[in-house]
C-alpha cells in the first residue's frame, strides 16, 4: 500500500460542540495532522501564514463577506479552503467556489463526507453542488471574469465603478452581471446579496 504524505489541517473557530466533533474527526484519521485550532476570524490570515496548512476548515458565518474567501485563496494559494455553513444554498456554495473555496458544506454534513471533502480539497479538487453538476437552473460555474465582477458586486460597487476598475464598459459589466445572475439562479443584485444586503 503506498505511503501518502500527511495532510495538514487548520480549523477555524466554531461553536464548542461542532469544534470538538471536527477536532475528533481529524485526530481520528491517521492521514490528517491538525496544526492549528480555534482560529478566530482576525487570526485566520496569520495562522495560515504561520502554519501553511494544506486544508483550512472555516466557519462561513464568521466571514464578513464572501469576498474574504477570494482574498484568502489569493494570498495563500497552497491552502485549500473548506467552508462549513449553517445552510449552504447552491447560490452561496457556487459563489464560494468561484472565489476559490474547495467546498462549501452544511454544518450538518455527515462525518464521512467532511473527511472526503478534506481529502479532495488536499488534492486541489472542488466539490461542486449537485445542482451545478446536474446542469440545472442556477448551476453554472463562473468564468474568471465573472468571478471578478461578482467580487465587485459583493463589495456593493456600482456598475460604473466596476467598469472603471476592470477597464471594461458599463454594458460589459451588465452582461457579466446577467450571466452571473442566471448561473446562480437569481434575478437581481438584491437577491444575489441576500436579505437586507441589496443595493
Amino acid at each position: 500500500m503506498p505511503d501518502f504524505p500527511t495532510i495538514t489541517v487548520a480549523l477555524g473557530r466554531f461553536p464548542d460542540l461542532l469544534a470538538r466533533g471536527l477536532r475528533a474527526l481529524i485526530e481520528d484519521d491517521p492521514s490528517l495532522d491538525l496544526v492549528a485550532t480555534d482560529m478566530a476570524p482576525v487570526q485566520l490570515a496569520g495562522a495560515l501564514r504561520r502554519h501553511s496548512p494544506r486544508v483550512a476548515i472555516i466557519d462561513e458565518g464568521s466571514l464578513g463577506s464572501p469576498v474574504e474567501v477570494r482574498d484568502l485563496a489569493a494570498r495563500y494559494p497552497s491552502t485549500r479552503l473548506l467552508l462549513l455553513a449553517d445552510r449552504a444554498s447552491n447560490i452561496e456554495a457556487t459563489q464560494m467556489l468561484a472565489f476559490g473555496a474547495s467546498a462549501c458544506l452544511a454544518k450538518s454534513t455527515q462525518e464521512r463526507d467532511v473527511l472526503n471533502a478534506i481529502h479532495l480539497a488536499s488534492r486541489g479538487l472542488q466539490l461542486i453542488p449537485r445542482a451545478a453538476a446536474a446542469g440545472g437552473a442556477g448551476s453554472g460555474l463562473l468564468t474568471t471574469r465573472e468571478s471578478d465582477v461578482l467580487a465587485e458586486l459583493q463589495r456593493r460597487r456600482s456598475n460604473a465603478q466596476i467598469a472603471a476598475d476592470l477597464s471594461v464598459s458599463v454594458e460589459t459589466v451588465r452582461t457579466h452581471a446577467r450571466h452571473i445572475y442566471r448561473k446562480l439562479g437569481v434575478s437581481s443584485r438584491r437577491e444575489l446579496l441576500g436579505p437586507g444586503q441589496g443595493g
